[in-house]
């Protein structure tokens, strides 16, 4: 079966990715864990700017915007990551034996704790999926890695917001969450190695606009975790599992060019796993989920064990789909496999604090 998909490549992965670069190193999933952070907004001046740059007027146009795209141009940096524009940090963590976090519902209502990433990359906006996660912070949100760094150019996106269940017309019933720092795995950040293709980013409090007179202004609503929930974490679910539950925003064409889906509504896949490989995107643990026909927008969307009443336990995000029988659609859909290292990273961002009020 993945014998068959290499030699669609192109088509197997034209997805759920932002960038196809040519890949340089090996995975080692069972390596010692590097986390790689890099800090985004941190000051309520950064936040400030960020929602101003995200005002009623431009999340109207959410849909027009781009969702997560290969591009096969350029090649990637190597050895460490490093550069952006703002500080990145490479820390060796300490693997610490802890059990799986449990999932949490919100103070009040139900959980609902998907939705989409909005960011910028250079002077367009792009789109992914992401999630809510349990922590201690009541601030962590799951995506894949390329919907948070282009390794590619050692770049973090800019202007990061989360919007948990987003509505028509750019409306945000739940608010909006500035991210404050991505925590990844350098190997992500250093190779592209979709062994490690995601990201725990760290956010601020939520905020929501409400119109005063002819202007908007920005209303504090809270941590993320007390209004939607977090999904709980479970590391090392090995395949095959008879039952996953995949989620997220699908938009992009299909391979025969058909567009059953407009980016707008949740979708969820439902099937079993399987181990995949693909070594020219040094992805060697791959996590494989069969049946899903989720096209590019669902990246970073999660994968939920245990699903009741809108919460589960995290163990993988979408990161690339596949093509296996060369025909008119995708019919699977692939997540890094979350060992202990992905532990160390959710730690990392489960531990970063944030400013008590930033609007």
């Amino acid at each position: 079966m993945i014998s068959r998909a290499r030699h669609l490549l192109a088509a197997a992965v034209s997805g759920a990715l932002l960038m196809l670069p040519a890949f340089t190193g090996s995975a080692n999933a069972a390596a010692a864990s590097h986390v790689f952070h890099v800090s985004l907004a941190k000051t309520k001046a950064d936040v400030q700017k960020v929602a101003d740059y995200w005002k009623p007027e431009k999340l109207k146009k959410a849909d027009s915007y781009t969702p997560a795209a290969p591009t096969s141009n350029g090649s990637p940096k190597s050895g460490t990551a490093g550069g952006g524009t703002v500080a990145s940090q490479r820390i060796t963590a300490l693997r610490k034996a802890a059990g799986p976090v449990n999932a949490v519902a919100p103070k009040t209502g139900r959980a609902s704790t998907t939705g989409k990433v909005f960011f910028r990359l250079g002077t367009k906006e792009y789109w992914c999926s992401a999630a809510a996660v349990a922590a201690g912070n009541h601030s962590v949100v799951a995506t894949a890695a390329h919907c948070a760094y282009d390794a590619r150019q050692g770049k973090e996106a800019d202007s990061w917001i989360f919007v948990p269940e987003p509505g028509a017309d750019g409306t945000t019933p739940h608010g909006i969450y500035v991210g404050s720092s991505i925590s990844m795995h350098e190997d992500w950040a250093g190779k592209n190695d979709y062994d490690f293709d995601y990201a725990f980013v760290t956010v601020h409090r939520g905020f929501t606009w409400v119109k005063q007179g002819n202007t908007y202004v920005a209303k504090d609503v809270g941590r993320l975790q007390d209004n939607v929930g977090g999904l709980g974490l479970e590391l090392a679910k090995k395949p095959p599992l008879a039952q996953v539950h995949a989620f997220g925003y699908p938009a992009g064409p299909q391979p025969d060019g058909s567009r059953p889906f407009n980016g707008q509504t949740l979708k969820s896949c439902v099937g079993g796993t399987r181990k995949a490989v693909a070594p020219s995107l040094d992805l060697d643990h791959g996590v494989q989920l069969h049946p899903c026909n989720f096209s590019k927008g669902a990246s970073g969307g999660p994968w939920i064990t245990g699903l009741n009443n809108n919460l589960g336990n995290l163990i993988g995000v979408n990161s690339l789909t596949w093509n296996r029988d060369a025909k008119g659609e995708f019919d699977a859909v692939s997540s890094p496999y979350l060992t202990a290292a992905a532990g160390d990273v959710y730690r990392h961002a489960a531990a970063q604090k944030t400013p008590a009020n930033v609007i």
